[in-house]
């Protein structure tokens, strides 16, 4: 494991194995798979006997439009979140000397720059509006695909959903499931199905206790009121 509080993941071991700094890596008979939607597809190839691809072309390609989608809409939108989160409380226990030092190790320069605004200005960034609104627009956009069939691209789970399900465990760690719970019926019910799965169980709630998920809801009941204000804001012209 590497630990992001602790910023391992800018450490010259870890950039070895990723030039850029983020998570997750696979190791795999020696070698790095960098980027989560490249490793599900990779270990999908290598271990071909329980794909997850659909077999109609029309379905893996809207598979891969949601993949896509949560590489450059739903993942940048989910870490401006919780970013503040998880991340500032850590950085706001340095001096800003210390700060700016390890902000100026982040590689890429959109990253790095973000992540000053955030740890400057927390949910009040103005990164967080635009966030919230893609969460919003994601879900919507699942309950209507929903509405044809019992997962997200076919009747058959896919890597779609794969891909999907951490932003929807992001929410409900931080008890912010109102973003869809009051009026996305098949969005609820499409979690729920996910959570019962016990490759789900295993790889992913697993690593979120009952006591840890107590206190991170609490934290963000706190701030329910501020994401739920973003969500409200109209874009800016």
């Amino acid at each position: 494991q590497v630990s992001l509080k602790d910023k391992e993941n800018l450490e010259p071991w870890y950039l070895e194995l990723n030039p850029l700094g983020v998570v997750p890596t696979l190791v795999h008979d020696g070698k790095p798979v960098i980027e989560s939607s490249i490793i599900c597809e990779y270990l999908d190839d290598t271990f071909p006997e329980h794909s997850l691809k659909p077999v109609d072309t029309y379905q893996r390609a809207r598979m891969r439009f949601w993949m896509k989608h949560v590489d450059v809409k739903l993942h940048p939108s989910c870490g401006a979140i919780q970013w503040p989160m998880v991340m500032r409380p850590a950085l706001m226990e340095k001096s800003e000397e210390e700060r700016e030092a390890i902000l100026e190790r982040v590689v890429e320069k959109p990253r790095r720059e973000r992540q000053k605004r955030l740890v400057k200005f927390g949910l009040d960034a103005p990164d967080i509006a635009d966030a919230v609104r893609t969460y919003r627009k994601t879900i919507l956009d699942m309950e209507a695909a929903l509405t044809e069939h019992r997962w997200v691209v076919g009747d058959e789970f896919s890597l779609a959903d794969v891909c999907l399900a951490p932003y929807f465990q992001t929410l409900h760690q931080f008890a912010w499931t109102a973003l869809y719970d009051h009026d996305c019926p098949r969005v609820t019910d499409w979690f729920a199905q996910v959570s019962e799965r016990a490759s789900y169980r295993e790889g992913v709630a697993v690593d979120f206790p009952e006591s840890l998920v107590t206190r991170l809801q609490g934290e963000g009941a706190a701030v329910w009121q501020k994401i739920e204000q973003h969500l409200e804001q109209k874009p800016a012209a």
